[in-house]
């Protein structure tokens, strides 16, 4: 959950040659061979991708999170009532950090993207109210391994552009600076990478675009790898996942190394594997978004390769921001769920139900924008909040997770 995880990245370390392909990645989109198709996409915080479509002859237009970490394609059982499509049941179970769920589904329908259709879909059926509540925005659905092993897709993140090819071998583009990563597929990909603090370890993650964070780990890799050094704090948090809340600890580990790329003090999750979605010691955990948004990339699941190319948001600064607050959009209002005891949220007085009305002067109700504004480390901000008719106005120290 963003607003209680207000997650952050610093990378530094970048060489002359790395340098040089952050210039080079301002023709990333002209370097590429014509598309099939392109349309644009929206990104939301966390670095989380979200395509707009229509389904079969519905002409309202619907919003997909765009998901590596999704073995399918799925719709929200709301948008499944609302336009009456048949219901499945089925005993087929999907797992998530949160749970394990019997899910229906709905067979044979078409998604309508800009010049491009995708045929003979079949969706299993989840409730995303979590996701609406967290991004602030209708999710329908999310789109996974259905799409991604029928074509070759590129994701640029400098011009918020998915491109579309035929499937099969694909050249990538020269002069770049980009490198090929080999990642082990099935229906989600499993991608080495290298995590260093009290040691150097190296495992498997999930690749997972859907995954608005920068890094998780399960508690079994970090007890068994000796990972983390003995003064790391560790935060209380949570994040959303299937099957809803999932409680966590946030920190920091020292080094992250993907391929050729080195990132230094990233911001890091510890969850307890509960339902065994790493099958550890298979995986140690996830590679999320707010990490790999920093590159541009092609996806070629025939192949079995990811192609990455630094891009303009390379050097963004990792944001290690910790207020210890579950924001949530609510019936049209910024409502605080969660406050993490002892945490700079419960510390500044916040309350459950208390509803926001502004940061630093700014009042909206686009949950995006406080997002944003809580993710400057170390700042004070006033908060104004509705608290069962009254307004209070609340002094919170954002706490920086990089200083114990």
């Amino acid at each position: 959950m963003k607003s209680i995880l207000v997650f952050c990245i610093s990378l530094f370390s970048i060489s002359l040659i790395e340098a040089q392909s952050v210039q080079a990645t301002k023709t990333f989109a002209q370097l590429l061979p014509k598309p099939i198709a392109g349309f644009q996409f929206i990104q939301l915080s966390g670095g989380i991708i979200i395509l707009k479509a229509t389904l079969d002859d519905i002409p309202d237009s619907l919003n997909f999170i765009l998901d590596t970490g999704s073995g399918g394609i799925s719709l929200d059982s709301a948008t499944v009532d609302e336009f009456h499509l048949e219901r499945v049941h089925t005993d087929r179970t999907i797992r998530g950090i949160a749970g394990i769920k019997t899910v229906d589904f709905t067979y044979h329908h078409r998604l309508s993207f800009p010049g491009f259709n995708l045929d003979s879909l079949d969706f299993h059926i989840n409730n995303y109210d979590l996701l609406t509540s967290v991004y602030g925005v209708k999710i329908d659905g999310i789109i996974g391994y259905t799409f991604f092993s029928r074509y070759v897709v590129s994701i640029d993140y400098d011009t918020h552009t998915i491109g579309v090819y035929p499937p099969g071998p694909f050249k990538y583009p020269k002069g770049s600076g980009g490198y090929i990563l080999h990642p082990r597929f099935s229906t989600l990909v499993y991608q080495p990478a290298i995590i260093t603090d009290a040691r150097k370890v190296l495992s498997r993650f999930i690749f997972d675009t859907g995954a608005g964070l920068y890094f998780l780990i399960s508690d079994r890799f970090l007890q068994d790898s000796n990972l983390l050094k003995t003064k790391r704090k560790l935060y209380p948090t949570q994040a959303e996942g299937l099957g809803g809340k999932k409680e966590m600890q946030l920190t920091v580990t020292e080094k992250i190394k993907i391929g050729p790329y080195l990132f230094r003090r990233v911001p890091l999750l510890i969850f307890r594997d509960d339902y065994n979605i790493t099958s550890y010691p298979f995986l140690g955990g996830i590679l999320g978004n707010d990490l790999m948004r920093r590159f541009n990339a092609i996806f070629n699941y025939s192949e079995r390769s990811i192609y990455i190319v630094p891009n303009q948001h390379y050097l963004d600064p990792f944001d290690y921001s910790y207020t210890g607050l579950g924001i949530y959009w609510v019936n049209g209002a910024v409502k605080v769920v969660d406050v993490m005891p002892g945490s700079p949220g419960d510390r500044a007085g916040f309350l459950p139900d208390d509803i926001i009305l502004a940061m630093n002067n700014v009042f909206t109700q686009n949950i995006q924008t406080f997002k944003n504004i809580l993710q400057n480390a170390g700042s004070r901000i006033k908060v104004i909040v509705q608290r069962k008719g009254r307004l209070e106005t609340l002094d919170l120290k954002i706490v920086n997770i990089l200083r114990r």
